[in-house]
């Protein structure tokens, strides 16, 4: 069974997985772009493109979905009692205090990003500081942590970033393919050329799919452990249950949110009808699990 203790470590292989894969799936794409065209720049550019997101994805990551989300850091002076509640949380699950972030946004929610513990970050909107209780703010604030503690903060940001350079990429070979294809239309070409440019046309519209895909499945499982080990944190599962409905139930979509970062935060923030049975083809596109599950699944916990 997947703990605390043992995700970290697990967390950490899949990241440098997912970072391998992500090199490995960009060079296949520019390969196949690149043969269509007949310019082995495309190859070359593909190749040193991934090396370069990838280092980028690691260390800078973090700072990019903040500045996306127009997140401002706050210090204790500035909010002591979120400042109080994130020290005290820390000091029970044994993590260092992370940099705590504000987005000025009246819709309820929050996020955790950053590669380690050491460089970890809390973000919390101004609407969820308003319209949470304090042991429902503890309940989000655990859950955030145990994303922190079992390091699914890394591939969460990691995803985040690369998701949206193969998306980027695979819409500028797409136009790239068209444009070429038509340039080089009066010259001819092989059968194997046009396959490949066939190939690489349906590649360029499946790639973002399939790396869509793998967002929300990573995201999904995430958040069911996470919420188990912050109701273990605050030994009170029923604070964060009801922040998670007060969350779902919030009608404002957060405006800072995009497609890129919804699987961050502890809530899907695009306010998706979740109401009655969720089919499994939907569930595949579905950034967090359906919080009457979760929910359930909180009230189930006993512990005393």
């Amino acid at each position: 069974m997947s703990t605390i203790y043992n995700q970290a470590d697990k967390n950490v292989r899949s990241s440098w997985f997912l970072i391998s894969f992500f090199i490995i799936a960009i060079i296949l794409i520019g390969y196949v772009f690149s043969y269509a065209l007949n310019n082995s720049g495309i190859l070359y550019f593909a190749v040193g493109f991934s090396i370069i997101s990838s280092f980028i994805s690691y260390w800078y990551s973090d700072k990019i979905v903040l500045a996306m989300s127009a997140a401002r850091e706050v210090k204790h002076e500035d909010n002591p009692e979120l400042y109080h509640i994130v020290e005290n949380l820390c000091i029970t699950a044994g993590l260092p205090v992370p940099k705590i972030y504000i987005i000025n946004d009246t819709a309820p929610n929050a996020f955790a990003t950053g590669r380690d513990a050491e460089h970890a970050v809390i973000a919390v909107t101004s609407g969820l500081l308003q319209k949470l209780e304090k042991v429902e703010l503890e309940g989000v604030i655990a859950h955030e942590l145990s994303h922190v503690g079992n390091r699914d903060i890394l591939i969460a940001t990691l995803v985040t970033v690369m998701v949206g350079v193969i998306v980027l990429l695979a819409d500028w070979f797409r136009h790239m393919t068209f444009w070429g294809r038509k340039s080089d239309s009066d010259r001819g070409g092989g059968q194997l050329q046009l396959i490949l440019f066939i190939v690489a046309i349906v590649l360029s519209i499946l790639a973002p799919i399939f790396a869509y895909l793998m967002q929300f499945a990573i995201s999904r499982k995430r958040e069911f452990l996470a919420d188990a080990d912050g109701a273990l944190l605050t030994r009170y599962p029923e604070g964060l249950a009801r922040a998670l409905e007060k969350i779902s139930a919030d009608s404002e979509p957060l405006e800072v949110a995009n497609r890129a970062t919804a699987h961050l935060y502890i809530a899907s923030p695009f306010k998706e009808n979740e109401k009655g049975k969720i089919g499994f083809f939907t569930k595949l596109f579905m950034t967090h699990p359906p919080v009457e599950e979760r929910v359930a699944a909180l009230r189930g916990i006993g512990i005393k």
